[in-house]
């Protein structure tokens, strides 16, 4: 049996955001679901939050871009894992930096399945669990490029404006139901985000960070963090951090040497 814990479901809880969030709510006291597609790092991160903190983890392997994975993983919890209180929809990705003209297919599919698409489809089956329990809070990880574009960052600009957008109309169609809906636009994260933007050459991603002080993960858990936490009556709708060193998407101030 869950204990009477709060639950917070995290997607993309493998790595980076996600597995900060894991942390930071299980230091809070929350049950959790955790989802990704690293089996291996699901089961550490279990046995890790599990022996740390003393908290129920239950964890889903699967790929949020495939709609019957998710349906038939999320339906598959027990009825008391489906009180879900927060849901944080971190799962996403950006593949590819190329004009669009010469854009790979491939690479914008999998970033519109997966950072739009898939945030739909998790959305829409915890959106009707938390109407049933008459509580809960969605929070959207987005991104400076939700508000900005930027040169050969079109189509990923493109999905994180598309959430910003979503964002603000799931505020709206939740009201009623008592659920808040929070988006979450981080500016530059030193993660694994850029290792896979360029399919693993490590090299390729590290010199994205290079010469500036990006934010950590830990900084963007801290943030939904406080924005859960505030009292019933206040809803934060849409927060932008940035590193104190990035003013805007392309324009950092370089450490002197």
């Amino acid at each position: 049996m869950v204990k009477q814990n709060k639950i917070a479901l995290i997607t993309g809880a493998t790595a980076g955001i996600g597995e900060a969030c894991a942390h930071t709510f299980a230091q809070n006291g929350y049950n959790l679901i955790l989802t990704g597609r690293r089996q291996e790092r699901l089961n550490a991160l279990k046995v890790n939050l599990q022996e740390k903190y003393n908290v129920e983890v239950c964890t889903l392997c699967f790929d949020i871009r495939h709609k019957e994975q998710v349906i038939e993983n999320l339906n598959s919890l027990a009825a008391e894992w489906q009180k879900v209180n927060v849901l944080i929809n971190n799962a996403g990705l950006s593949q590819g930096l190329e004009p669009i003209q010469d854009g790979d297919f491939s690479d914008w599919d999998t970033m519109i399945d997966t950072n739009l698409k898939g945030l739909l489809y998790v959305s829409k089956i915890i959106s009707n669990w938390m109407i049933l329990n008459k509580k809960g809070h969605i929070v959207n990880l987005g991104s400076i490029a939700a508000k900005e574009v930027y040169a050969n960052g079109n189509v990923y600009c493109a999905t994180k404006h598309a959430v910003d957008a979503l964002s603000k109309a799931m505020r709206i169609d939740l009201l009623p139901h008592g659920i808040k809906v929070t988006a979450i636009h981080p500016g530059a994260v030193e993660t694994e985000f850029s290792v896979v933007r360029f399919h693993g050459d490590e090299e390729k991603a590290a010199k994205v960070y290079e010469g500036f002080e990006p934010l950590v993960a830990q900084d963007i858990a801290e943030t939904i963090w406080f924005v859960v936490s505030r009292p019933k009556h206040v809803n934060i709708n849409d927060l932008l951090i940035m590193p104190a060193s990035q003013a805007a998407i392309n324009y950092h101030i370089k450490e002197k040497k």
